[in-house]
């Protein structure tokens, strides 16, 4: 049943006199006329105070009178209305009520009238302040954000150069000491004492040779520049190469590795280096956290169209805890610590690195300390480098020929040491410590080799490598940088200045006799 009129006037009353805004009719002149009771509690009056005895621009403050007088009023009279006008209301004790106002103007029964609608805007006005504060704070956090942004690019600029210029320091003793080691390794030695010494010093030049590249690849796993270069490879051999270096640290704790491979070749596309880095760092990894006298397995079979290795040990065993964050870089298990054996925490985190370079997957599985651990790497058969991809593999050598080799490195020990094991293989040999003494020896020697080191003092080894270029007398020279820079723009900057080759300190000296066995230009 439909409300009669009475009601529905009693109805609107009582909605007009509860609303939750604020509302009056004024006279065109701003005289009261209605008033509802949310306004008179916000203005602190009561409605007789207010009807037929005030204005409306008697409650605003001296501004919003001007603005009432000059604004308000005459945009009624013109579009008669006004929309969310900001003004203050002065309430009946003093204080001011900020205020949101609407304003229309209607004619009833030939007379206008004004309608105004009030909101209070203290919480808006808070509200204002906090988005304004929140958003300098907003400005301020991005701004400190770039800075630190700019600050880490910084730093990993210099740890970079840190690490490579740590590497190349390291890498210029170690030199002389591995080629020293390859002296002695051509004498003939009874004294089973000397025989046992000179094979420490393998060993341990090895590791610390091993430990400086696995600084640098700190960077290159970060950067995401992992060099990789793929070609058809047999895991099999793969393997049995990694093994073989794995060797050492394997008998050092007299473990016994037991190594199962198939009968028919595993092929795929792959960088057989960069594997046998993933097997060593696996193997070496079982042996240190293995008690001496420990067992390690290493398995290698085909699952579909996946390779699958294995390496499972009976060593301390991973906690539940420690097993999520074991490939992360510099991590290490606290109960191992004492096991670590000067390791840096990388080789894990390499691992994953280059696994996932080839395509594939590597995990890991312990049933807690004690207990043994198992790694499991998945490389794809038909993985994501293309024949067009593949590095030239390495040709088979004869003997180098005997040569006239000149080097030249400011390291007189390095100098020395590796032109004494040259000479020991038939080839003849100066040497100089700087670039001016060593274009001055081409004057006379003419060599047909030069081996140059890149960090010489005075002139760098990529003047001396430009200037040899340009000489009349051997133009065509074999240039070969033996340097302790090891980054990929070191290399670069080689080849772009003429070397033919690069090598690393300390110089594997199989390596350098490969290259010597090559036919000369």
């Amino acid at each position: 049943m439909m409300d009669s009129p009475r009601t529905s006037l009693a109805t609107f009353s009582d909605a007009y006199a509860h609303a939750a805004c604020g509302l009056l009719t004024t006279t065109t002149d701003g005289t009261i006329v209605r008033v509802n009771a949310t306004f008179c509690q916000w203005a602190g009056y009561s409605a007789a105070e207010l009807l037929d005895h005030r204005r409306v621009q008697d409650l605003l403050t001296v501004g919003g009178k001007v603005f009432h007088q000059t604004h308000w009023a005459p945009l009624l009279e013109i579009q008669r209305s006004v929309a969310e006008v900001k003004l203050d209301i002065r309430h009946r004790d003093g204080h001011k009520v900020p205020m949101l106002i609407n304003a229309a103007r209607y004619r009833h029964e030939g007379v206008d009238f004004d309608d105004f609608a009030f909101i209070v805007v203290t919480d808006r006005h808070k509200y204002e302040l906090e988005l304004l504060v929140a958003r300098q704070k907003a400005e301020l956090a991005l701004e400190a954000q770039k800075a630190a942004e700019e600050a880490l690019r910084l730093a990993d600029r210099r740890k970079d150069e840190f690490l490579a210029t740590l590497a190349h320091e390291i890498r210029n003793p170690l030199a002389p000491i591995r080629t020293v080691i390859e002296v002695f390794r051509r004498k003939q030695f009874t004294d089973p004492q000397v025989i046992w010494s000179r094979g420490v010093l393998e060993r341990q030049i090895s590791q610390i040779a091993r430990l400086v590249d696995d600084l640098l690849e700190v960077s290159r796993i970060a950067e995401g520049k992992l060099e990789i270069r793929a070609q058809s490879v047999d895991l099999a051999s793969v393997i049995r190469d990694a093994t073989e270096t794995s060797r050492a640290v394997i008998d050092a704790s007299s473990h016994k590795l037991e190594v199962r491979v198939p009968d028919e070749p595993l092929m795929l596309m792959a960088d057989p280096t960069r594997l046998s880095q993933v097997i060593q760092n696996l193997l070496n990894n079982a042996a240190k956290y293995t008690p001496a006298g420990g067992s390690i397995w290493l398995d290698l079979y085909r699952d579909a169209d996946e390779a699958v290795i294995k390496v499972r040990d009976n060593g301390i065993g991973i906690s539940a805890e420690h097993l999520p964050s074991i490939f992360q870089i510099f991590a290490q298990l606290s109960p191992g610590l004492s096991r670590a054996q000067g390791g840096l925490g990388i080789g894990l985190s390499l691992v994953k690195a280059l696994v996932e370079r080839h395509g594939g997957t590597v995990a890991v599985d312990s049933a807690g300390t004690g207990h043994g651990s198992e790694f499991v790497v998945r490389l794809p058969l038909q993985g994501p480098f293309a024949p067009n991809e593949l590095a030239e593999a390495p040709s088979v050598v004869d003997q180098p020929r005997d040569q006239r080799i000149l080097i030249i490195d400011d390291n007189e020990d390095t100098a020395t040491s590796l032109a004494m094991l040259l000479e020991m293989d038939g080839h003849t040999t100066k040497a100089a410590t700087d670039g001016a003494a060593g274009l001055a020896l081409m004057e006379t020697f003419d060599p047909e080799t030069v081996i140059l080191d890149i960090g010489l003092p005075g002139m760098d080894g990529y003047e001396v490598a430009a200037r040899i270029r340009n000489h009349a007398t051997c133009p065509n020279a074999t240039l070969i940088a033996l340097t302790g820079w090891a980054k990929q723009q070191d290399k670069e900057s080689a080849l772009a200045a003429g070397f033919d080759f690069y090598l690393t300190k300390p110089v594997e000296y199989d390596k350098l006799v490969a290259i010597l066995a090559r036919p000369l230009r």
